[in-house]
């Protein structure tokens, strides 16, 4: 009888589990627009959109639950990441920090980097910091606010490709790695190591990291490794067979929007699944998340390269226009070889809206990788919109019993 009554406690339980997702309201609210996503809903899989949208229902206590819809979901359909693995070094590199305070690091303190291996290359400086000097603090200020890829090198480094990958297991990421740096080419034997840095708080020094070494590599069941009919090489010229993506990063849509509801709603997960991070680390990602580059003093940017809507594409695209004030979106954008990709958390003070939203979304027309002719800004850029604004215009109308306390959120962006 104990026997029979597990059993069916499983079913109910795999059963519940199978409810969770909802797999064809998406589709059908596309389908009721075919003015905005009928090219895209005519060839899904050439496209290679996958999407996860998450509503929250708040209780009378304001604590979260969640909702979640998907479209084309397929954990081991690859697709390439890009930036979007930047989220999690800054996570994991905080939390690294957090275990080391006791030797006085914090995530202010000096990070001097050095190289022991061939390619590698050293940090001594950093002229975007307001005392010009390089830290964990300012990389993660510089990935979150523009995506800067040295600044996610640099993290990489410091946390080491084991410790990151161990960090995704132990979160239950379990269809991600991420097994390289960015944008210069790192690959194979080269990626396994990494660079030896030094942490000192004014003269002192607290930390002194060797250069580490990682043998593993992380192997996934994943299919589409292989895409298109050439590529073009590291001297610039055709090779005409498919590209091969095997051996790079992966991150997973379900893995990114979990790690994002972690990072969100720590309160929504049980004590041992929580990140551990400060008050203060929460309040570093929420606001650099948030903030629009022209919003920033130091690190600086010049506002015709990145606009304040520059890394908003599940609402803006990539269009130059003025921000909503009563809009703020949490996330994490990558783009790179025809991938589009945001991971976001949307919130709309005045009207008491928020969500979760990721979608991913490719389009390669000539089958040519690096040769920088994607249709970023003709399919790309305008799906993205399309859906943000689509599921916005939803949430608009959604009833909700219980209106979000969204104070939390409301970021001092003046420092």
């Amino acid at each position: 009888m104990k026997r029979i009554l597990i059993i069916a406690f499983s079913l109910i339980s795999l059963s519940v589990m199978a409810q969770k997702t909802d797999t064809v309201f998406l589709k059908k609210l596309m389908e009721s627009k075919p003015e905005l996503f009928s090219a895209v809903l005519n060839h899904p899989e050439h496209n290679q959109i996958q999407i996860l949208y998450t509503q929250i229902k708040r209780d009378a206590k304001n604590k979260p639950t969640f909702k979640t819809f998907s479209y084309h979901l397929n954990p081991h359909h690859y697709f390439y990441p890009a930036s979007t693995v930047k989220l999690a070094a800054v996570i994991f590199a905080l939390e690294k920090v957090n275990k080391l305070k006791n030797t006085g690091l914090t995530a202010k303190s000096t990070m001097i980097t050095d190289s022991a291996y061939k390619g590698q290359t050293k940090v001594l400086k950093d002229t975007s910091a307001k005392n010009g000097l390089p830290s964990i603090e300012h990389y993660v200020k510089k990935i979150l606010l523009t995506s800067d890829n040295d600044a996610f090198n640099r993290l990489f480094e410091f946390i080491g490709r084991a410790e990151i990958n161990e960090k995704l297991k132990a979160n239950g990421l379990n269809d991600s790695r991420i097994l390289n740096r960015l944008a210069i080419g790192d690959a194979g034997e080269s990626a396994k190591h990494t660079n030896p840095n030094k942490f000192y708080n004014g003269d002192q020094l607290v930390y002194n990291q060797p250069a580490q070494y990682d043998p593993k590599d992380y192997e996934l069941q994943l299919t589409n490794l292989i895409m298109g009919k050439g590529y073009l090489d590291s001297a610039d010229k055709l090779v005409n067979r498919p590209f091969s993506l095997a051996g790079k990063n992966a991150f997973a849509i379900n893995d990114q929007q979990k790690l994002m509801q972690k990072l969100i709603f720590p309160e929504a997960f049980s004590a041992d699944e929580r990140f551990s991070l400060t008050a203060e680390d929460y309040k570093l990602i929420y606001t650099y998340m948030s903030k629009y580059p022209t919003e920033s003093n130091f690190p600086k940017y010049d506002p015709k390269e990145f606009w304040p809507t520059y890394a908003k594409m599940l609402y803006y695209g990539r269009e130059l226009v003025t921000p909503d004030p009563n809009i703020r979106i949490f996330n994490k954008y990558g783009d790179s070889y025809g991938f589009i990709i945001d991971n976001s958390y949307f919130v709309d003070f005045k009207n008491g809206v928020e969500y979760f939203l990721t979608a991913v979304i490719q389009s390669n027309e000539d089958g040519i990788f690096n040769d920088n002719k994607y249709e970023y800004d003709t399919v790309c850029f305008p799906f993205m919109k399309n859906l943000g604004q689509s599921i916005y215009n939803l949430e608009l109308k959604r009833t909700k019993k219980h209106k979000p306390d969204l104070s939390k959120f409301k970021m001092d962006y003046n420092h």
